[in-house]
């Protein structure tokens, strides 16, 4: 499932935008591999993560000014465009109220660095730690990454129904937990040097 846009997003005028990207379609730009671009502040924080075509439009606009490009280039006709890995927007866009982030497949293998929270090897699915069975929620504190044979072989028990510790008590992503929601595995190697800037 693919995670909502942030209120960056919506913030940076997502209508507006693919109002111009359907513009730029008449100059018969074919993207053969899907990319995404880093949105950075004025101030460089990480604001958004955006598709590498509406990047693109920034820039255009004059909106942002590209910081790390890709090794790919749209060709039309008689113009070609770099494509951005990272934009950092001209002006500064004050961040609003950041709401609890939405739970998902993604998210939960994020935070939990793909490692299954009993045994710490590799995660395959998710996990309620409290069984629905047994009256447990569908919240950020109840649900693990967690492997298939842990998983099967938990069950419908709590852990220490079958002898498991938790590596860690799960809670919701404090911190840019948008990111979680939006990268899931892995991102950009260019991208590293701006989020870990702003990690701490």
């Amino acid at each position: 499932m693919e995670a909502p846009p942030s209120p960056i997003a919506l913030k940076l005028g997502q209508r507006n935008c693919d109002r111009v990207t359907g513009s730029l379609a008449g100059l018969n730009i074919r993207m053969t591999v899907v990319r995404r671009a880093l949105i950075l502040n004025a101030t460089y924080e990480p604001l958004s993560i955006v598709t590498a075509r509406r990047a693109v439009v920034l820039v255009l606009r004059e909106k942002a000014d590209m910081i790390e490009r890709s090794e790919l280039q749209w060709r039309a006709e008689r113009e070609h465009f770099e494509v951005p890995s990272v934009v950092r927007l001209r002006r500064y866009v004050k961040v609003p109220y950041m709401r609890r982030v939405p739970l998902t497949r993604n998210a939960v293998f994020a935070r939990d660095a793909h490692r299954c929270q009993y045994c710490l090897g590799s995660a395959e699915s998710l996990d309620h730690v409290i069984p629905k069975a047994r009256g447990g929620a569908h919240t950020w504190e109840n649900v693990v990454a967690c492997c298939r044979r842990c998983n099967i072989r938990k069950g419908s028990r709590l852990p220490a129904e079958v002898g498991f510790k938790l590596a860690k008590t799960p809670g919701a992503p404090s911190y840019r937990g948008w990111l979680n929601s939006t990268l899931g595995r892995s991102h950009e190697p260019s991208w590293a040097q701006y989020l870990l800037a702003h990690s701490a």
